[in-house]
């Protein structure tokens, strides 16, 4: 079954003792199954819930995490979070910063 994928904005919510507007972010190729509550990322399987912080949960870890599309200014995070980087993954680098950024002179850069 071939399941539709995008490139997503990923970035975990929960910490110990809470939630944290600056936690590991990235972007990434994430599947969603067929009815659209469920994304794939990597070995995580995150369900979409009405969370604290979050809009999905990981199933296994019960952690949080905010899944939105990449904004095309790069501004994905809080503004006051700004400064954390965000990872891109390999895979997905030259087509982000070209295609989403419409940078391509930057395509080969790892963070936003």
């Amino acid at each position: 079954m071939i399941m539709k994928s995008r490139i997503m904005y990923i970035e975990l919510k929960s910490c110990e003792g809470g939630h944290d507007d600056h936690g590991p972010a990235r972007i990434g190729r994430v599947t969603f199954s067929k009815s659209g509550r469920t994304i794939y990322y990597g070995s995580m399987q995150l369900q979409r819930a009405r969370l604290f912080c979050g809009n999905y949960q990981n199933v296994e870890t019960g952690d949080e995490y905010w899944i939105s599309g990449p904004k095309k200014d790069g501004r994905d995070r809080y503004p006051w979070a700004q400064r954390s980087p965000v990872e891109i993954d390999e895979d997905v680098r030259e087509e982000y910063w070209t295609t989403i950024r419409n940078e391509p002179n930057r395509r080969n850069e790892r963070f936003t």
